[in-house]
């Protein structure tokens, strides 16, 4: 009867405490919900516990497995109740989203005797998959680390899906997409959960195999899914077709992905999701429709938190600077901003963050620009530049005083939009050296994670070849069948881990090929820039002002359109022979007494089928009026033709009658000649890296125009179609 009395006394406090919880937390503003992962042990001898109801909050549920283990979406401020026969219900409240460990007294566990032998090993990788966590989003190399020693202590397949699944988790964190979609794989190998799924899907999606994460996706059972896994389901559907271009299948999932999030209160999706349809509807030109979904997404991140106000006030604020809308822009970027203030107070914002002050203020200044207030414009691009200074942000830096440099010239202070450029020169300058250190630690880090990589191959290897040993030992009837079982399967896991080395290295070997590339017309633009400022200032030098002015404003559309191109290795053919023309003319406004010149495009040639890498030709005319025409005595003459050479091919022959490579070289300095020299090679390499990467698509061919005193120089570029 006691027993009873007790029981009911249970209850009933257990139910008001429910009921009480419930009450307080329908007037409190939703928290984001996140998943944790827990265990229930035994406190004295430390062993896991099986099947113990874990519910929030009377919510959500579910129960600890073999290795009492468990994992449960949660929000800050929820209460665990942990439940079983064997030992008395613990409360735990959650604080943060790191791993909880339970201990409970007096559990009996029947798996005792046998996990003993376990216990050391099992200690080692739950404190190796905690240190890895730790580590996940502070330092990739010290996690992966971390998940390497928890392999080597793993007694179960769940235990190897668990390790593989943070460490692809900790290469999507560093942005290593291709590492982190063969972990997920792996993992799922091991042990299939629909996090996982979800997790490939997504990590298919940041390595741009679109197909392969539509196919996750569409594989995922969805009455398995829990209502916020089914969210993010849908969400990633709605990402992917998003960035496929399919905007009627992007929205129609975000849209049902919304109505989950609405029907059980998953406030911040709902957030997302309202911005992530406004952002579809408006890349698919429906902008008023919308206008409206922002309004939505506006109205509930104020809702949330001061940081997710912001974010989506910049957000909404970029759509209204596609639209044109620049008042609202700038209203929305200025309350973003005091906002900032709040949260520097803190935390810090680093350079990389959308919210950084010094980039709200030059997005601010150039929206001033564009509706032509300059003094404005003016104010808050000098703020963007000091703010970025002193945060050592040098491409905003760079960009603040670019864009400064237009808005004096605008204005007509070309004196201050000359002393703003050579700022932004420096700048330039500052960046290339940072970018080069930056790409030196980006080929070391890569080196580490390879080989931390291949150590954890290796060690997935070994575990294969130790089960086939013991499988062995154990069915010694069937010992010659299990032998060429085991050699075939190692066979193939080799052959597995080979075509993802091979993959890895190919992917490496396009990443490095792009940064020499970039590297290559980094070196291209200051080279560039110094020989047009020369000319201008030898224009100011002899006092001919107006000619200067002009000059420098053609100059500016000049390297306006050059820095526009400057991130792309091919631009429209159309593009790179308006770029010849404005520069040519440039060239020819200073020489005018050296050389006339002509620009002739076949008509038979559809400029628009063809693509060419930027700055590829402008080196050639450079040369060919500075060191050939320039030296002339009589007027000379420069011909640029594009002519048809077959269906799928043209050749683009800049030929000039100047004095010719022979004389030009004897008339150089050494300093000149190794300037030449480095200028050249580097369009060699330019255009060897192009050819590796695409399959020989241009040819560079040099000779002798005529044969004469002035014998001149003709340079032939053969142009392959798409």
């Amino acid at each position: 009867m006691k027993k009873i009395v007790t029981y009911l006394v249970i209850i009933l406090f257990t139910s008001f405490t429910s009921f009480t919880i419930a009450q307080v937390s329908k007037n409190k503003v939703d928290e984001p919900t996140f998943l944790i992962r827990g265990e229930v042990r035994e406190k004295a001898s430390f062993e896991p516990i099986a099947r113990v109801n874990i519910e929030v909050n009377g919510g959500a549920y579910t129960m600890t497995d073999v290795d009492g283990k468990f994992r449960i979406h949660v929000k800050k401020g929820d209460e665990l109740v942990v439940r079983h026969k064997d030992f008395e219900t613990v409360y735990h409240t959650i604080t943060s989203d790191d791993r909880i460990i339970i201990e409970v007294e007096q559990a009996v566990s029947p798996y005792q005797k046998n996990l003993n032998k376990r216990k050391n090993n099992l200690v080692t990788y739950n404190a190796m998959i905690d240190s890895a966590s730790y580590y996940l989003k502070k330092d990739a190399e010290k996690g992966i680390q971390f998940v390497t020693e928890a392999l080597e202590n793993s007694n179960s397949v769940k235990q190897n899906a668990e390790a593989y699944e943070l460490l692809a988790d900790i290469y999507k964190e560093w942005k290593q997409y291709d590492l982190a979609t063969t972990n997920y794989r792996i993992s799922l190998q091991n042990f299939e959960t629909n996090e996982a799924k979800l997790k490939l899907g997504l990590a298919y999606r940041l390595n741009k195999n679109y197909q392969e994460s539509l196919e996750t996706f569409n594989a995922i059972n969805k009455a398995e899914l829990s209502n916020y896994q089914l969210v993010t389901l849908y969400e990633g559907f709605g990402d992917t077709y998003l960035n496929i271009k399919n905007y009627n299948a992007a929205i129609d999932n975000y849209k049902n992905g919304l109505k989950v999030a609405q029907k059980h209160l998953i406030t911040p999706k709902v957030t997302d999701l309202n911005s992530k349809i406004a952002q579809a509807y408006n890349a698919s030109g429906q902008v008023d429709k919308a206008q409206g979904f922002f309004s939505n997404s506006l109205n509930l991140a104020s809702q949330e938190n001061i940081k997710r106000s912001v974010e989506e006030k910049v957000v909404v604020a970029e759509f209204n600077n596609l639209n044109q809308n620049y008042t609202d822009e700038i209203e929305l970027r200025k309350q973003a901003l005091e906002d900032i203030e709040d949260i520097a107070k803190d935390s810090i914002i680093e350079n990389e963050s959308a919210i950084t002050p010094q980039k709200q203020n030059y997005k601010i200044g150039n929206a001033y620009f564009l509706k032509k207030d300059y003094d404005s414009a003016i104010t808050y691009f000098e703020k963007s530049i000091k703010e970025a200074d002193s945060k050592e942000d040098l491409i905003v830096k760079k960009d603040g005083l670019r864009r400064l440099s237009d808005v004096y010239e605008d204005a007509g202070d070309y004196d201050k939009a000359k002393a703003a450029f050579e700022e932004y020169t420096q700048a330039v300058d500052e960046l290339y050296i940072k970018k080069e250190q930056e790409i030196s630690q980006i080929a070391r880090f890569n080196r580490n994670i390879a080989e931390k990589q291949n150590r954890i191959s290796s060690l997935e290897s070994d575990r294969e070849l130790s089960e086939s040993k013991y499988q062995l030992t154990i069915e010694r009837n069937k010992r010659q069948q299990l032998i060429i079982y085991s050699l075939i399967g190692g066979l193939v896991l080799l052959l597995v881990t080979a075509y993802f080395m091979f993959k890895y290295i190919k992917q490496q070997r396009l990443a490095n090929n792009l940064l020499a590339l970039k590297s290559l017309r980094s070196q291209m633009n200051p080279h560039f820039i110094f020989n047009a400022l020369n000319s201008v200032n030898s224009f100011i030098a002899s006092n001919d002002e107006r000619t200067a002015n002009k000059y420098l404003s053609d100059f500016s559309h000049l390297m306006r359109a050059v820095l526009e191109n400057s991130e792309e290795d091919f631009i429209p053919l159309e593009k790179e022979i308006e770029l010849l023309q404005l520069y040519t003319k440039l060239e020819h406004f200073r020489f005018k007494d050296k050389f006339d010149y002509s620009i002739n495009v076949d008509e038979a040639i559809n400029v628009h089928d063809y693509q060419i890498p930027p700055m590829l030709l402008q080196p050639y005319i450079e040369n060919a009026v500075w060191h050939g025409l320039r030296y002339k005595t009589e007027k000379g003459h420069l011909s640029i033709t594009i002519s048809p050479k077959s269906n799928d091919e043209i050749t683009i022959t800049i030929a000039d009658d100047g004095i010719g490579r022979e004389r030009s070289k004897a008339l150089k300095t050494e300093h000149q000649q190794k300037q030449n020299s480095k200028g050249m090679g580097n369009i060699k390499k330019r255009v060897a890296i192009l050819n590796a990467m695409y399959k020989d698509k241009v040819d560079v061919f040099i000779d002798d125009f005529q044969d004469a005193e002035d014998a001149g120089t003709k340079v032939v570029v053969t142009l392959k179609k798409d």
